[in-house]
């Protein structure tokens, strides 16, 4: 009957509207900003994570922006991010000038996921740092070596900077610290006096190397001018990071010895104690230090993360040029794109790397044995508050009215 195909036909034009729908929006905003640009133009645009792998249409839309050679870069974030987003965002980077040939064809891919800082357990934010460190990669790409190294150096300028802040405060700590020995130990304890002051003439001496490595950054810096060859600059700059690492090595072990000599020390003193049957009470002065050796223990990381990212760069781009790195970045051809349906999911690209803490178990013991002297500082200080919250509670219910 008439009726019935028209309902056939009301039917049939529902199916193909609901064929044609666009299940979001996602694509909408990246056909606009692909058909905006003007022949030289450059644009980019923050997505959701699944976006550069959605299937159907939208893996048809990927696949011409592909063939189009509009696509230059995707740079996929770590997760927790944003502060109203938990899932990881992808940067889309449009150019439209790419050359035409192979290798112009190709689209850089950065695996950024693993590169962030946490602030708490909810949150991560990207330092100026690797934002640098990221933002090279396509430099590198571009064939801009000069600000790789511009870069290294000036790390090498900020860390050096910090470090000799630090130093000044050294004499003065060394004092507080062999006056607190000769008070807590003295001669009841002249073992412990003398680990403590051998662990503080430690520390001096390692910090004594300070004005030598100085001495060797500013010869670089005067000896390696932004005119010379970029390959021998690079191999300067290597050296001088062997200069230092030695350095923090065995900075960070005298701090160890300084850190177990302060503990042994609170030991026997809390076993003299317990011996004569008495808390142990409390030393103001005693804090003091151990707060200002867990200032010099942070001031000293803030300093050599400078020189991390240093090797982070040096080791990953060792040529000052850009190679392709497992688990970071990948230029990876359009055939490659198309085995793989035509995504652009850097994860797919630049593979997997499993790397190990490196810490063998007499570090990881140390690490445990620091953090357990941190819980029991904790513990203290909380009874210290607790006993004060409760006497003066006492006190006020003696003195209320009856």
């Amino acid at each position: 009957t008439k009726k019935t195909a028209g309902k056939k036909a009301k039917e049939g034009s529902d199916e193909k509207k609901a064929v044609e729908t666009v299940p979001n929006g996602n694509y909408l905003w990246i056909s606009l900003f692909a058909t905006s640009l003007k022949p030289q133009g450059r644009a980019a645009l923050v997505m959701a994570n699944s976006a550069s792998d959605a299937r159907h249409s939208e893996a048809e839309i990927r696949q011409t922006l592909i063939e189009q050679n509009l696509i230059y870069g995707m740079l996929t974030l770590p997760s927790n991010l944003f502060y109203t987003v938990t899932l990881p965002a992808t940067l889309w980077f449009f150019d439209k000038g790419k050359a035409a040939d192979e290798q112009g064809s190709r689209v850089l891919f950065i695996d950024a996921r693993n590169i962030f800082t946490q602030i708490d357990r909810a949150h991560r934010e990207l330092s100026d740092e690797q934002i640098q460190n990221i933002a090279i990669i396509p430099r590198l790409h571009k064939g801009r070596r000069a600000e790789f190294v511009a870069l290294v150096d000036r790390y090498f300028q900020q860390g050096l900077a910090q470090l000799q802040d630090v130093a000044q405060h050294i004499p003065a700590l060394s004092e507080r610290l062999l006056a607190l020995l000769a008070e807590e130990a003295g001669e009841s304890d002249p073992a412990a006096q003398e680990a403590g002051q051998a662990a503080v003439a430690g520390l001096q001496a390692q910090w004594a190397q300070l004005p030598a490595l100085a001495a060797a950054q500013a010869t670089h810096d005067q000896g390696h001018g932004s005119s010379e060859d970029l390959d021998t600059r690079n191999t300067a700059q290597q050296a001088l990071r062997q200069r230092f690492t030695p350095f923090f090595h065995e900075l960070h072990a005298s701090l160890k010895v300084l850190d177990k000599a302060i503990r042994e020390m609170d030991k026997r003193k809390a076993e003299a104690a317990k011996a004569a049957g008495k808390r142990m009470a409390g030393n103001r002065q005693a804090r003091g230090v151990k707060d200002a050796v867990q200032a010099l223990h942070d001031e000293v990381k803030l300093a050599e993360r400078f020189y991390t990212h240093i090797a982070w760069l040096q080791e990953r781009f060792p040529q000052a040029k850009y190679n392709d790195v497992t688990g970071l970045c990948k230029l990876a051809s359009r055939a490659e794109m198309q085995e793989q349906d035509w995504s652009l999911n850097p994860g797919r690209y630049v593979g997997v790397v499993i790397e190990e803490d490196g810490k063998t178990q007499e570090e990881f013991l140390e690490q445990l044995q620091t953090q357990l002297d941190e819980l029991t500082s904790l513990r203290e200080a909380a009874e210290t508050v607790e006993a004060s919250v409760f006497a003066n509670l006492q006190l006020l219910l003696n003195e209320a009215p009856v």
